[in-house]
């Protein structure tokens, strides 16, 4: 820690000097005001140790200067008339004090005591700075910041570790990150979406095939071999077959593996992460997710929010979006208008950024002018209720009354099925974007669910 003594007694600053010699601190010391003001330029001292009696100024006014600095240093002042100035220096920013005459044991307890109160204000001012990255994700909301948090806790670790959240919120992003964080970052990152690969194939992608499998006449490397060292990414894994998971979960526990039609066994050196949309929990409990595997995939759990859960970060989004598809397409459109970024923040985003993405691209391809408006992005957001032949956005679907009802009354439950069952049906099936359209959380529409079974009311 870099300190600067300021005394205007040289005997002072040399006894001073030896009280800290071997304490570890780089000391450098002055003796007038106006070489204390250009130690501070050069030096950018962390801890001062300051007399208030100087024969060219007012320790005090020095003391104001170190109080705009940033960082500011701690500072200690030195008095030998009581604790009228003491209190003076306490009250203008000063950390403490030492009343004149001192030996070297309180010197160095007094310094350091403010030393350690600077270290931990500089911890704290960092863990309260909102991060606007890291790695590939965007964000500065307080959500993500917590997940920026358990990013970083698993990439210093070795553990497996389950990714939840909705379609389209970044989570292979996330398991990227903590991929290259990581010290795995200098190897493959492999990602294999398991709802992609049909279910007789999945174990050959996975583990490899010997030769003869299928007629070829070469055996054939998975993906576990090519991401030996690094990272595999499993995504949407309650899609796995129920069979396989548990050859899966003896590769998580054992490093060990046999290619489909071969009995020799190998060896990998891979960190599994994997990734749902849907509720783990759920997809356990109706026997899709075995419970050995969960619980070994669910060592440290991160979520992944949805873009209506994070604030202002969609505006953030859209504006990386809109700088990155400007210079990739050559358009000269460069921002948004106000009632446009009001628009950002009051929409859904049932498709969270995939779709704010999808829309950005849009709006810059068909953007004519420099600025992006309101009525440019309701129309993207219309066209994209639809988008690659999937409903993104449901339009409201009116239900017409049961025959012979005058009252064209049904009863409640029944309109919260239809409103549900007709969500689901537009999201193909995906629960959470649903309860994202609904507004309501993912377990509501699954308690829902099971308490119509259990009813008899399906």
């Amino acid at each position: 820690m870099k300190m600067l003594i300021v005394e205007d007694s040289s005997t002072l600053c040399a006894i001073y000097e030896a009280y800290l010699d071997g304490t570890g601190y780089e000391v450098q010391s002055v003796e007038t005001f106006t070489d204390a003001l250009m130690a501070l330029e050069a030096l950018k001292p962390e801890l001062i140790l300051l007399d208030i009696e100087l024969p060219d100024g007012n320790g005090l006014d020095l003391l104001a200067e170190t109080v705009s600095m940033t960082p500011q240093p701690a500072v200690v002042v030195m008095t030998g008339h009581g604790m009228e100035f003491a209190d003076q220096a306490i009250e203008r920013g000063a950390d403490d004090f030492l009343n004149k005459p001192f030996d070297a044991s309180r010197l160095r307890v007094t310094l350091s005591n403010a030393a350690q109160r600077l270290e931990l204000s500089q911890k704290l001012s960092k863990l309260g700075e909102a991060r606007e990255r890291l790695g590939p994700m965007i964000g500065r909301s307080t959500i993500m910041q917590a997940v920026y948090t358990t990013i970083e806790s698993l990439a210093s670790s070795r553990a497996t570790a389950l990714i939840t959240g909705e379609s389209g919120t970044g989570k292979e992003l996330a398991a990227r990150a903590i991929h290259d964080l990581s010290a795995r970052a200098p190897k493959a990152f492999v990602a294999v979406n398991c709802a992609a690969i049909s279910g007789d194939l999945i174990e050959s992608e996975l583990f490899g095939e010997a030769a003869g499998v299928r007629g070829n006449s070469h055996s054939r490397d998975g993906l576990i071999r090519q991401a030996d060292g690094g990272t595999l990414f499993l995504d949407e894994v309650c899609d796995m077959p129920y069979e396989l998971q548990s050859v899966l979960l003896r590769f998580i526990q054992s490093g060990t593996f046999k290619p489909v039609g071969s009995d020799t066994e190998l060896t990998a050196n891979v960190r599994i992460l994997a990734a749902t949309n849907r509720d783990p929990l759920f997809e356990m409990r109706e026997g899709r997710l075995r419970e050995d595997l969960f619980y070994r995939l669910h060592v440290v759990p991160l979520r992944v929010p949805p873009l209506r859960e994070r604030g202002d970060d969609v505006v953030l989004l859209a504006e990386q979006f809109l700088k990155n598809f400007a210079r990739q397409e050559e358009r000269k459109v460069s921002n948004f208008s106000e009632d446009a970024r009001r628009e950002f923040r009051r929409y859904p985003w049932p498709g969270n950024v995939r779709q704010l993405e999808n829309i950005i691209h849009r709006l810059v391809l068909m953007g004519a002018g420099e600025t992006i408006g309101y009525d440019d992005l309701r129309q993207a957001i219309s066209d994209s209720d639809v988008v690659d032949g999937k409903s993104v956005a449901p339009r409201a679907v009116v239900i017409a009354p049961h025959e012979g009802r005058s009252t064209q009354i049904e009863p409640l439950w029944l309109t919260e099925k239809r409103a549900i069952q007709v969500a689901i049906d537009a999201c193909e099936g995906n629960i959470n974007r649903a309860a994202g359209l609904l507004e309501v959380a993912p377990s509501t529409i699954y308690r829902k669910i099971q308490g119509w079974k259990s009813s008899g009311e399906n």
